[in-house]
């Protein structure tokens, strides 16, 4: 496992720009539902670069007529 795949990044806004610029709202329906994993460290919430990739796939795969949601 890379650095890069290690790398945490606040929830908002900037997990929100490297998904192409996803609204606070949008975000926060996308964690509470569990679509992408966060992790709470004091008051803040995280993000891994990896979940983000990971869930970039499953939506390509869902586009693409794949079992994945």
């Amino acid at each position: 496992m890379s650095d890069e795949d290690r790398k945490l990044i606040p929830w908002w806004p900037d997990a929100g720009r490297l998904l192409g610029g996803l609204g606070r709202t949008t975000m926060h329906g996308l964690v509470a539902s569990g679509e992408l994993p966060s992790i709470t460290i004091g008051r803040r919430r995280f993000i891994a670069t990896r979940d983000i990739e990971e869930y970039v796939e499953r939506r390509r795969e869902a586009a693409r007529g794949g079992s994945a949601a």
